[in-house]
């Protein structure tokens, strides 16, 4: 590996303690989207450092399968973002107080 595995993971860690930063401080409902996938590109890239570590592509066929999972959740949350903008006319997520059950 030509990267240090302790470099991946730090680089990692850093990754999805700001995603989690934006999800858990942010009220703009685009900006905690984008924070999750932030998060999940953290995680993809441990993974596949991992995977280059111990020269094993398992890591590798995880993060493909992760990449087709996120697609489809940005796929399906995007298409509820516009759906609640045409419906409260907002995209803050303090307006969503009533959607709680």
């Amino acid at each position: 590996m030509i990267v240090p595995f302790a470099h991946v993971l730090v680089v990692s860690a850093v990754m999805f303690v700001l995603g989690l930063g934006a999800v858990l401080l942010r009220r703009n409902l685009i900006l905690i989207l984008i924070g999750v996938e932030i998060m999940l590109n953290g995680v993809g890239l441990a993974l596949v450092g991992a995977s280059a570590l111990w020269q094993r592509a398992d890591g590798q066929v995880l993060v493909v399968f992760l990449m087709a999972l996120t697609a489809a959740e940005v796929a399906i949350s995007l298409a509820m973002v516009v759906a609640m903008k045409r419906r409260k006319g907002s995209l803050d997520a303090d307006v969503f107080r009533d959607l709680r059950g």
